[in-house]
C-alpha cells in the first residue's frame, strides 16, 4: 500500500521522500516514481541500491537488471559442477567483467551450463591456456555485441515523454522475452565461421609430424583508414563520428570477397588480409571507391606482404607493421603498396612508383607504388609522380571525383 510517498510492509514503513528517492519530482512523474520504487522493494531490491540507482539515473533499468541478473554465488556453482569457484571468478575476469567475491550472487543458469562446458573441455585435453585465451577473446567480441545490442533496443523501444516506470516495465519485458532469442542467433554466426575456418585450414603431413600447426604464414595484410578522423572528432558532433564508423564497418564488409578476410574494424580503420595479394588489393580499391560514392570522408589503405602469426582471431609480425606504417604514409584516396605487392599482381591494376619511403623502425627507404583500377587509370593526367606533385590532391582523378560531387549535388 502506497500513501504520501510511504510504502507499508509487515507493519513497518518507508518514506521514499525522506530517503531522498523523490528529490525535484512532482505530478505524474513523482507517482509514476513512488510505483516504480514500491514495485523493486517488493521484489527484493534494497535501499541502498535503490539510492545508488537514482544518484545514477537509471532507476528504470533496474527492472532489467533483476532479469537479466545472478541467482548463483561462485561457491554454488562448484558445488553444482565440480568447477572451482577460482576458475569461476578467473573466467569472469578474463571475460572483462567487473571483480567480484566467490559470495557475490553475479552467475545464473548460463554460466552453470558453461562451468559444465568447461569441465568438459578440461576433461577433453584443452589446457587452461586454450581456455584462457578462448575466453579473452569471448569477453572481447561479447563485450561490443552486448553494448550494440543495448543501443539498439534503446534507440528501438524508447518512447518520447515515457517516464521511468514505462521504461522499466516494457524494457524488462523485452529482456524476458528477446534474450533468449539471441542465442540461437549466436550459435549460428559461431558455426558459421567456425565452418569458414576448418575451410581454409590444412593439416598435412609437416603438421601431423609436429603435433601442432605453425601459426605463422605468408598473408598480404591491408590497413585502411579515414583520413582527418582526429580533426573530424572536434568539427562534428559525437552521433556524426559514430555514423562515419559504423558506415566504414558496413562497407568494409559489403566488398569483401573470397579469399580476402575482415578481420576487425576499429573506429577510423579497417583491417584485411588474404593469401592473394591480388584479391586484396582489388578489396581496398574498392572499399575507397565505395567510401566516395556513400560521401564520406576520404579513404587511404596501404598492403604489404610477409609473414604474419595468427593468434586469438588476430594477426601479427612484420607484415602487419609494415601495412599500417604503409597507411599512414599514402594519401588521401589512394591505395600504397610494397615492392612484393606490386610484383604479386603486376597486370591485374595500373601501377605508378611512388617512391622510396622511410618507414619507423626500417634501417633502408622502401619502394612503394600505387595500385588503380585499369579503368580510372586510362585516359588519366600522367603517372603517380605528377600525382605526388599536388599534396592536396588536385589530381585528375581527384578533379574527376570532385566533378562527380557536384553533379550529384546539382541533381
Amino acid at each position: 500500500m502506497l500513501a504520501n510517498g510511504r510504502l507499508f510492509v509487515e507493519d513497518a514503513w518507508m518514506d521514499f521522500a525522506a530517503a531522498g528517492l523523490l528529490a525535484g519530482l512532482d505530478g505524474d512523474e513523482r507517482v509514476a516514481r513512488e510505483r516504480l520504487l514500491e514495485t523493486l522493494l517488493d521484489g527484493g531490491v534494497d535501499l541502498d541500491e535503490l539510492k545508488v540507482a537514482v544518484a545514477e539515473d537509471r532507476l528504470a533499468l533496474l527492472p532489467v537488471e533483476r532479469v537479466l541478473g545472478g541467482r548463483y554465488t561462485a561457491r554454488e556453482i562448484e558445488q553444482r559442477t565440480g568447477a572451482s569457484a577460482a576458475l569461476m571468478l578467473r573466467i569472469r575476469r578474463l571475460q572483462g567483467l567487473p571483480e567480484v567475491g566467490p559470495e557475490d550472487r553475479v552467475f545464473g543458469d548460463e554460466d552453470v551450463e558453461a562451468a559444465q562446458s568447461t569441465q568438459l573441455f578440461l576433461q577433453a585435453g584443452l589446457s587452461e591456456r586454450a581456455i584462457t585465451e578462448m575466453t579473452r577473446v569471448l569477453g572481447e567480441a561479447m563485450a561490443r555485441i552486448a553494448a550494440t545490442t543495448a543501443a539498439t533496443f534503446v534507440d528501438a523501444f524508447l518512447k518520447p515523454g515515457d517516464s521511468e516506470e514505462d521504461v522499466a516495465v516494457r524494457f524488462a519485458a523485452l529482456a524476458e522475452s528477446l534474450t533468449p532469442a539471441l542465442g540461437p542467433v549466436f550459435m549460428a554466426t559461431f558455426k558459421a565461421h567456425l565452418r569458414e575456418s576448418v575451410r581454409r585450414g590444412m593439416i598435412g603431413r609437416v603438421e601431423r609430424e609436429a603435433g601442432h600447426i605453425d601459426g605463422q604464414q605468408e598473408v598480404a595484410v591491408c590497413f585502411a583508414d579515414v583520413v582527418g578522423f582526429t580533426r573530424l572528432g572536434g568539427e562534428v558532433d559525437v552521433e556524426e563520428l559514430g555514423h562515419v564508423a559504423g558506415r566504414l564497418a558496413e562497407l568494409a564488409g559489403d566488398v569483401v570477397v573470397q579469399p580476402v578476410r575482415l578481420i576487425k574494424t576499429i573506429g577510423d580503420a579497417a583491417m584485411f588480409v588474404s593469401p592473394d595479394p591480388g584479391a586484396l588489393v582489388g578489396v581496398a580499391l574498392n572499399l575507397v571507391a565505395a567510401i566516395e560514392e556513400a560521401g564520406l570522408p576520404t579513404l587511404r589503405a596501404g598492403i604489404a606482404l610477409g609473414p604474419a602469426l595468427q593468434r586469438a582471431g588476430d594477426f601479427y609480425g612484420h607484415s602487419v607493421s609494415l601495412a599500417s606504417r604503409v597507411t599512414g604514409t599514402a594519401r588521401a584516396g589512394s591505395v600504397l603498396c610494397t615492392q612484393e605487392v606490386r610484383d604479386a599482381a603486376p597486370d591485374a591494376y595500373e601501377w605508378s612508383f611512388a617512391g622510396r619511403h622511410r618507414l619507423k623502425g626500417l634501417p633502408e627507404p622502401v619502394p612503394l607504388h600505387r595500385a588503380r583500377p585499369k579503368t580510372e587509370a586510362e585516359g588519366s593526367a600522367g603517372p603517380e609522380g605528377e600525382d605526388a606533385k599536388d599534396e592536396h590532391g588536385s589530381s585528375a582523378a581527384r578533379r574527376r571525383r570532385e566533378d562527380r560531387r557536384r553533379r550529384r549535388a546539382a541533381s
